[in-house]
């Protein structure tokens, strides 16, 4: 073989041994939102991803691990772009409420991670752990990221006093339900559900019921 050509092919090689651990979350990721955690199998790991189950060991020892490697690859960051969005912000306590809503639905939950609330809920009490985990690095920073926009509002009197947390839940459990039922009923249900005419919807009236004013929430839809 001709040097030269051996040593281009060396490289190719060498990246894609370093993106198997990215090709095997991604095939977990979608295993386990098509059949859940706990029905998902290595070996069906492996066979999506086209290699063998002894190559998937030598990147992860368990599902555990794979769950929580999809977790930090795909879905942190895309909670570390929503905490750049608020840290950013010039905008209103409203304008920025909205756009974190936007954010939501734009990185995370209308993408192919928007099956992944509906796995940890109906696997959190199987599987604590991750359940814990999940929690610490996505849940609490997301919610955290509402909450500093709601509390931004109130502290600059654009929005009524109120308990911050409490408010917090109140906007994001919509969100939430809208996830869960993009990957349930909406398999068998009338597509008449358009998402973001929801997510718009959802902000207006959260955002009425904070504001001091008697105006209406700003970009309201036609």
């Amino acid at each position: 073989m001709d040097t030269t050509q051996s040593a281009r092919a060396e490289p190719r090689w060498e990246r894609r041994k370093e993106d198997r651990p990215g090709e095997l979350a991604a095939a977990a990721l979608e295993l386990f939102v098509e059949k859940g955690f706990a029905a998902t199998r290595l070996e069906d790991v492996a066979a999506r991803a086209g290699v063998s189950k002894g190559t998937l060991y030598l990147y992860f020892d368990s599902k555990e691990a794979l769950l929580k490697t999809v977790i930090q690859s795909a879905v942190v960051p895309a909670i570390v772009q929503g905490e750049e969005l608020v840290n950013q912000f010039q905008g209103t306590a409203s304008q920025l409420v909205r756009e974190i809503v936007r954010a939501w639905w734009r990185l995370f939950a209308g993408t192919k991670l928007g099956g992944i609330p509906k796995l940890m809920i109906s696997e959190a009490r199987n599987f604590p752990e991750l359940a814990q985990y999940y929690h610490d690095n996505v849940i609490a920073r997301g919610k955290r990221l509402f909450a500093r926009a709601i509390q931004g509002g109130v502290e600059s009197g654009e929005f009524r006093p109120v308990e911050v947390n409490y408010a917090v839940q109140v906007l994001v459990g919509p969100l939430l339900m809208l996830a869960i039922w993009e990957h349930s009923f909406a398999a068998c249900a009338p597509r008449d559900l358009d998402p973001e005419r929801y997510l718009d919807i959802c902000a207006n009236l959260f955002l009425d019921g904070l504001r001091t004013g008697t105006e209406p929430a700003l970009e309201r839809a036609p």
